[in-house]
């Protein structure tokens, strides 16, 4: 009683296959149940969890906030946190690791935060310039433009891992030729058909992967939140009324926020 604690993205899995046995939940072979727009496993109605002032929710999907975690920072890291901690866990990323990230926003920041914490040389890869000075002070050793031919190639050959935010369709190939031999490419933002079609010579020939990952799972959510605690890292995030959402919505669209909206739920009641 009185612990702080967290539910992110999902609230239910079968618990029985192999994917919930590893405690890989998001993986669940029949289907994770989301926090939103989910199905309730048990009755069929549809989840709500998204704007919700109260949850009843399974205690094997509640999460432990560390004390000291600022809570309004810390709400954004049972989405983007773990979407960029799973990766860079499964490819163990440590001290002697050289790691970029794709895009600098929800997703990005947390990745360049988590990175850094865990001791890598952190690049962000950025189509523009102008994000050099915000990109430093998250946590980015390098700044590369990815437009510019003459910085792409001086970084070729040189990422062990490449963790790619980009929530449209854009153009892997450009990046490919800056992973190292045995690195991988890992999709966390874009859901949908690559439609460009991808040389595999500069895969097979460097032994380069492309892959993709989800959320994290409960055991692996936990790990996330207990590692932010011990090292300070919250999202930066903005404070809204839930009046205002519908603009929040707008600006988000227009990738107008550092780094994320967080509703504050006590506006409910005004």
């Amino acid at each position: 009683v009185g612990d702080n604690v967290g539910v992110g993205c999902m609230v239910d899995s079968c618990q029985h296959c192999s994917a919930c046995k590893q405690g890989l939940e998001q993986y669940c072979e029949v289907g994770m149940v989301g926090t939103y727009n989910g199905t309730d496993l048990h009755d069929g109605t549809p989840t709500y969890g998204g704007y919700s002032e109260k949850i009843v929710v399974s205690d094997k999907f509640v999460l432990n906030v560390p004390e000291g975690l600022d809570l309004k920072g810390a709400a954004p890291l049972l989405c983007a946190g773990i979407t960029m901690f799973s990766p860079l866990r499964h490819w163990n990323v440590g001290p002697d690791s050289k790691v970029a990230i794709v895009g600098l926003g929800g997703l990005g920041h947390m990745g360049l935060k988590l990175a850094k914490a865990m001791g890598a040389d952190v690049t962000l890869f950025s189509r523009t310039p102008g994000k050099e000075e915000d990109a430093r002070r998250l946590g980015a050793d390098h700044v590369v433009i990815s437009t510019d031919d003459k910085q792409m190639e001086d970084v070729k050959g040189q990422f062990d891992l490449i963790i790619d935010t980009v929530p449209n369709f854009h153009d892997l190939k450009p990046y490919i030729p800056t992973l190292a031999l045995n690195g991988t490419i890992v999709l966390v933002g874009f859901l949908g058909e690559l439609d460009e079609a991808l040389n595999s010579v500069p895969l097979i020939m460097g032994r380069k992967s492309v892959a993709g990952s989800v959320i994290g799972g409960i055991p692996e959510t936990q790990e996330m939140l207990d590692f932010c605690g011990e090292h300070g890292i919250v999202s930066d995030i903005e404070m809204i009324d839930i009046q205002n959402i519908n603009d929040a919505y707008e600006r988000m669209i227009k990738s107008d926020v550092k780094y994320r909206f967080v509703i504050d739920m006590a506006s409910l009641k005004n």
